[in-house]
């Protein structure tokens, strides 16, 4: 298939690429940058150059390209993992969600793609009891920076699952970890584990879903290939409370064992979404995937059975 990919140079962009590519599948690339546009040619891909702000350039890429699909995996992130630096890009990774979004999805529209992937946010649903599902409503009540996200993505899922004559599908992504993420034994938050700055908060109840970059990439292709309109949760098969997982991550780190911390101290020292992502979340079944993607998740890789710790 010919597959138009916007996004293509985040972190999972370059595993998604290669997926495509090894699938056989001709692959059309967004990019405003020249010299990222060069990377990918010698990747295989056909780049595009446009600007994602840029409605009409957008829509002469897309026009040019004639793709059957459109994968968006449009964000803008930032390389460290803090609260500071998720307040700080939070307004561009809104406008490029949404208005960028808008853009890629009304090109795509405008010559007659058949379907359209996004991706999205597993970790954000609604508190109760049990592992929530694809019909599981998000939060409406949690912390004010996520709920503001939270309504972000409730717009975007909106626009795309609206949209007459395209087959859209959202794929709501759990925690990425692997090579180029925060979770990577280079990454941020494995640096912060090591100096012991990311901490539990208070019991450390709050459960998170995880989901390999690799994995999400392999997800993304069979999506394309044979999703179908709506949701799915792409996450692995081990929700896990903050308490498990951080002790288990910082052992596999050779690190320290992580501090914890009151409720009434997080708040004051990392504000209400660190006090929501240590104890409110709520972990999200990935049954849908398995059963309609054929999707085979690896065990998260510090709570495996084989888990060691690594050195560094």
């Amino acid at each position: 298939m010919k597959i138009f990919v916007a996004g293509a140079t985040g972190a999972i962009g370059h595993p998604l690429i290669a997926q495509l590519l090894d699938k056989g599948h001709d692959v059309v690339a967004l990019t405003r940058s020249r010299e990222k546009a060069r990377t990918l040619a010698e990747q295989g891909v056909e780049p595009a150059i446009a600007d994602v702000f840029d409605a009409d350039a957008v829509k002469a890429v897309v026009t040019h390209a004639q793709p059957e699909v459109v994968i968006e995996q449009l964000t803008s992130l930032p390389k460290t993992y803090s609260s500071e630096s998720m307040s700080a890009t939070a307004p561009l990774n809104s406008r490029i969600r949404k208005e960028g979004g808008a853009n890629v999805l009304a090109a795509a529209q405008a010559v007659g793609v058949r379907r359209y992937l996004r991706q999205s946010i597993a970790f954000w649903a609604t508190p109760g009891i049990g592992l929530a599902d694809e019909e599981t409503p998000l939060a409406s009540d949690a912390s004010p920076a996520v709920t503001a996200d939270i309504l972000v993505v409730t717009e975007i899922e909106r626009r795309l699952l609206e949209t007459p004559n395209l087959e859209g599908i959202a794929l709501r992504y759990g925690f990425f970890y692997g090579p180029g993420t925060w979770f990577a034994p280079d990454g941020d938050v494995a640096q912060q584990v090591r100096q012991q700055q990311f901490p539990i908060v208070g019991n450390g109840e709050g459960v998170w879903s995880w989901l390999h970059i690799e994995d999400a990439a392999i997800a993304t292709v069979a999506a394309a290939e044979r999703g179908n309109r709506g949701i799915y949760l792409i996450t692995d098969d081990q929700p896990s409370q903050v308490r498990v997982w951080l002790s288990a991550y910082a052992r596999w780190l050779n690190a320290p064992p992580p501090p914890q911390v009151s409720v009434e101290d997080a708040l004051q020292m990392s504000g209400a979404d660190a006090v929501y992502y240590g104890t409110k979340m709520r972990g999200v079944s990935n049954a849908k995937a398995k059963r309609e993607l054929d999707f085979q998740p690896r065990p998260l890789e510090w709570l495996s059975d084989n888990a060691v710790a690594r050195v560094g």
